[in-house]
């Protein structure tokens, strides 16, 4: 029995493991991006949040789109259909091409957009320089999401997460340089961090096409020669995976919601959340990880009618996740001041230094609660679209976001005059109630009847 349960577990991390650490090894780039910006200059740390969840706020659309052809080639996989796997590709690149063109148009608009936020002036100078980068970038990473699921649909996670970890070991030392002026770099604060990472998703894109388009793969996937435009599987993808983006990204607009509001309590709250949010990456992207791994094993094990199955895979990550959150979250507990120590080294000097940490201790033990729900969440969302069950999902956060998140959050700070670690418990209020809607939705059991393909 307990060899047996062992090897039911092995199959969950064959597949989830590696996409964890490629999470982590975005979620690595992005905090040693941020420690690099933090103490480079507390406007650049204070910038940089703001103007890359905006951008992400904005690419999660497209990326969600693409991100939902794991999906389909984990469903055609289960059903025995690997000839469909290269049309799903194809038309994921044909989607990043329209992405590259509408994503550079909003570059355009940076300064409308970071005007609303209300922040002082130099900061908006360098959230608008930061933003237009990853935006003109910002197809390439498209086109890579489109390409990652090729291998990630198919349960081969190990090359994705081998991609990024090379990514990453490429954007950490081109992102201090860039920023610092080290080498035979110039200096270019925020601008040299976002040309980093636009470099690292151009190398990592790269790769994955090399590794795809060979004749070895076109013989069983038709990854050279299926490349014609499919209307009626492009349709089908936008309307199993519109919906599935748009929860994404209805989700990142409530953080982005958020931090603007934040922002509105002043410069040091604001670079105060910004770290919270870093640290919060750690727990997010592992996450973001598993539940994209349960999605995959989810798909197959309904592409061949095995429900047990993906009820089993859904009991499992529930099991790593809540066991890695208790770990973090006793870091979190037990060396606040060391954690926070790492953002705010620069700031040692200050007179109000003791204060500020004393602030940020408080949040970040908010943030430690929040985190854990946010797992469950994203494990039982990830059964959801791993069914194709995204428009209850799409509508629920919709309501939530507004009248869970959206709405109180602007009474605690436009009339009520609460501080952060108030805005902080609004925030952890409103992932519990998205938590609470997809866990009744998954015991509903609707999932467990409906297919994409």
């Amino acid at each position: 029995m307990y060899h047996h349960r062992r090897h039911r577990y092995q199959e969950l991390f064959s597949v989830s493991l590696p996409l964890v650490l490629s999470m982590a090894a975005t979620t690595v780039m992005e905090f040693t991006d941020r420690i690099f910006l933090a103490n480079y200059d507390l406007d650049a740390i204070a910038a940089a949040m703001p103007a890359g969840v905006a951008t992400f706020l904005i690419l999660t659309f497209f990326t969600g789109v693409a991100g939902y052809l794991n999906v389909f080639i984990a469903q055609y996989t289960g059903a025995g259909a690997p000839a469909r796997i290269g049309p799903c590709i194809w038309q994921g690149l044909y989607f990043s091409a329209l992405a590259t063109i509408l994503l550079t148009g909003v570059s355009f608009v940076a300064e409308p957009i970071f005007r609303l936020g209300g922040h002082p002036p130099e900061i908006q100078q360098l959230e608008c320089s930061y933003f237009r980068i990853l935006c003109r970038g910002g197809g390439i990473h498209v086109a890579g999401i489109a390409l990652s699921c090729f291998f990630s649909g198919r349960g081969q996670t190990r090359p994705v997460m081998i991609v990024n970890v090379i990514g990453m070991l490429f954007n950490i030392p081109l992102d201090y340089a860039l920023i610092n002026g080290a080498w035979i770099f110039p200096e270019m604060g925020i601008q040299g961090a976002g040309i980093a990472t636009v470099g690292a998703w151009t190398l990592i894109t790269l790769f994955y096409a090399l590794l795809i388009f060979n004749k070895a793969n076109d013989q069983p996937y038709g990854v050279l020669s299926r490349r014609e435009f499919d209307n009626r599987l492009a349709l089908q993808i936008l309307r199993k995976g519109v919906p599935a983006s748009l929860q994404f990204t209805i989700d990142v607009f409530a953080f982005t919601f958020f931090i603007f509001a934040v922002g509105r309590l002043g410069k040091t709250e604001l670079a105060i959340s910004n770290i919270i949010f870093s640290l919060e990456s750690i727990a997010f992207m592992p996450a973001v990880g598993f539940s994209l791994g349960l999605s995959t094993l989810v798909g197959q094990s309904l592409g061949r009618d095995d429900v047990p199955a993906a009820r089993r895979f859904t009991r499992q990550t529930i099991y790593v996740l809540m066991t890695y959150i208790v770990c973090l979250d006793a870091i979190f507990f037990i060396a606040p001041r060391q954690v926070l120590g790492l953002f705010l080294a620069a700031e040692a000097g200050n007179p109000a230094y003791s204060q500020i940490l004393d602030h940020a201790t408080a949040v970040l033990r908010t943030m430690a609660v929040f985190i854990a729900f946010d797992a469950l969440y994203f494990t039982f969302i990830g059964v959801l679209k791993g069914a194709g069950d995204t428009r209850f999902i799409m509508w629920s956060m919709a309501v939530g976001t507004i009248f869970v998140m959206i709405v109180p959050l602007s009474i605690v700070i436009a009339y009520l005059k609460l501080g952060l670690v108030a805005c902080w418990i609004t925030l952890t209020v409103y992932v519990i109630f998205l938590f609470l809607v997809s866990f009744w939705r998954f015991r509903q059991g609707r999932w467990q009847h409906i297919r994409v393909i």
